[in-house]
């Protein structure tokens, strides 16, 4: 959901915003291992802005249909120049082709259609690809262990993607888009949700506050595998759980009656979590 399109030429340097969680929890890991993360961060924001800022539908079907020959190519030893630098990683780290293409596969899904009130299964196999998916990745270059890493993806990314779809409700609704899932909305007497009937119903708190309910035990769940894990391996999921939970407990906090104020942590609380989660 980014909102700003990188340059093909400048994909391969693209950096995180300096500030931000992402970039603070990479700036963290050695040299070898931040540069594996910003070429597999300028793969992720380069296949997003296709999906949210890429033309006519079709146009962006295309687009990503390249990116997957792309993909492909790479692991076949003749790299196109905008995949390239991830060459090195995917050698030195051992990054799946699969975790590759079911990113670009979620981005797929907000680029055929606009997601509206997906089913519970929808909404996690979204999850899995545009989150969890890069935390399959992520972890391998972070360097835990096998078993560990693909559980601590499977929660962290729900988790964050979880509070992500919590925190932009009304800009994703503004798009066209609803990402809360169909069965909550059911639960509460709408049968047939749309963005703008949904934010306006007078039981979405309760349908906010379950969804919130499951990141919070998806977080419980990352904290407890950080926990059992080496702090220089998981140093960066630390940082990242920190300060997205901080978001979580942001917009809980603030509730989800309209007018809903853009939530942003406090920059102590952030502080904070930098400086717990990134001293070793």
């Amino acid at each position: 959901m980014s909102a700003t399109a990188i340059p093909a030429a400048a994909e391969a340097t693209a950096l995180p915003a300096a500030g931000s969680s992402f970039y603070t929890a990479m700036r963290l890991l050695p040299p070898e291992r931040r540069e594996a993360m910003y070429a597999v961060y300028a793969f992720c924001r380069s296949v997003d802005d296709v999906a949210d800022d890429g033309g006519a539908r079709e146009v962006r079907a295309a687009e990503l249909d390249r990116w997957r020959a792309d993909i492909n190519a790479l692991y076949a030893g003749n790299p196109a120049p905008r995949v390239e630098p991830l060459a090195g990683p995917v050698k030195q780290f051992g990054l799946k082709r699969q975790d590759f293409q079911d990113v670009i596969d979620g981005m797929a899904m907000d680029a055929v259609e606009d997601i509206v009130a997906p089913s519970e299964q929808k909404l996690d196999l979204y999850c899995d690809r545009v989150a969890s998916a890069v935390g399959r990745l992520s972890v391998r270059i972070f360097g835990m262990p096998e078993e560990d890493g693909i559980k601590l993806a499977w929660h962290q990314g729900r988790a964050l993607q979880l509070t992500n779809i919590l925190r932009d409700i009304d800009e994703d609704a503004e798009r066209g888009r609803l990402y809360l899932p169909l069965e909550k909305f059911q639960a509460v007497g709408l049968k047939h949700p749309t963005p703008q009937s949904a934010l306006a119903h007078p039981r979405l708190a309760e349908v906010c506050a379950g969804v919130a309910a499951e990141a919070q035990a998806h977080y419980r769940a990352t904290w407890e595998i950080i926990g059992r894990n080496s702090r220089s391996a998981t140093k960066a999921a630390r940082l990242m759980a920190g300060a997205y939970s901080l978001y979580l407990d942001a917009v809980v906090k603030r509730g989800w009656q309209a007018p809903r104020a853009r939530v942003k942590p406090g920059k102590l609380s952030l502080i904070g979590v930098a400086l717990r989660h990134g001293i070793v």
